[in-house]
């Protein structure tokens, strides 16, 4: 079978873990890595790779790994879906995300490719989960508390707000779907503190949850790629109260999103053209493996 060509696009802590996750699976190839300055900086991670700024240097690609910030994420889309590149990307801010699915849909469509959004483990593998638990118990109530551990997307806003140099977002459970962000800032020199925080609070990433932004020395010092998630649904099964489910994961951030995008990278070639969320994808498409033997293992 001819193997899934893949690109990467960025290569920061996800772009570096989903590389690695093509070339654990058989059934994919890595075309190679689009940066904006592939010849900036060398990494021991790219030895040997094709590494561009134009994904059209690459030759054939059949998927687009977009490994970037999720406020990049529909600039880049557009681009590479209306060159009929399909897409898969971790785009988490969970309130634009029925927005994103519809303007990228359009696109999609139109170029004939298949655009797989905010495929990382929340949303993304998360979602699956949930959808399974509502449909186990339609009547009920879910939480999803996430942590304690660092959130990559907060982590990246806060980043990437003026006078910040490095910046970790630590999000604590607090209970009942309820979060505290912990907000570590290297500043710039010179950089007004209090404005820092004034943006970050400001920040749709920050604004609805309990926040802290505390400058420290060296947020090299504090990181931790560690994070984790439980979800709780307590709902009713037909007419049976009392039903009580719950799935918890403890992880490395990064590593576990690199590996969903690569799931959906497998399954943007066995849709048809438009956008699509996991909760909406046939979880044996996003599997390694001949379907036959799948069944016989998994049913």
């Amino acid at each position: 079978m001819e193997k899934i060509k893949v690109a990467i696009v960025g290569y920061g802590n996800i772009g570096r873990f989903a590389l690695e996750a093509v070339d654990a699976a058989s059934d994919m190839e890595c075309a190679g890595v689009v940066r904006r300055n592939p010849g900036s900086s060398a990494h021991p991670g790219l030895a040997g790779r094709k590494v561009v700024s134009d994904i059209r240097e690459l030759g054939p690609v059949d998927v687009a790994i977009l490994a970037v910030p999720s406020r990049k994420v529909e600039e880049n889309a557009v681009k590479y879906l209306s060159m009929g590149i399909s897409t898969v990307d971790s785009f988490d801010i969970h309130t634009d995300i029925c927005a994103l699915r519809s303007s990228l849909g359009a696109v999609a469509r139109e170029s004939g490719a298949v655009s797989i959004i905010s495929a990382g483990w929340d949303p993304g593998s998360d979602s699956v989960v949930r959808a399974l638990m509502q449909g186990l118990a339609p009547k009920g109530i879910s939480y999803t508390n996430f942590g304690p551990g660092r959130s990559m997307g907060h982590s990246v806003a806060a980043k990437a707000v003026e006078g910040v140099h490095d910046a970790l977002s630590v999000t604590i459970p607090i209970g009942t779907g309820l979060h505290r962000r912990m907000v570590y800032v290297e500043l710039e020199p010179g950089a007004d503190a209090a404005a820092v925080e004034r943006a970050i609070l400001a920040d749709p990433y920050f604004c609805h949850d309990e926040t802290h932004v505390i400058p420290v020395d060296s947020v090299d010092a504090l990181n931790d790629m560690g994070h984790g998630v439980n979800l709780v649904r307590k709902g009713v099964s037909g007419a049976s109260h009392n039903q009580l489910l719950e799935f918890n994961m403890r992880i490395n951030n990064p590593a576990l999103t690199g590996q969903v995008l690569v799931m959906a990278a497998r399954a943007a070639v066995r849709q048809k053209p438009g956008c699509y969320t996991m909760i909406e994808i046939p979880v044996i498409d996003m599997l390694e493996g001949d379907r036959e033997q799948l069944i016989r293992a998994l049913v």
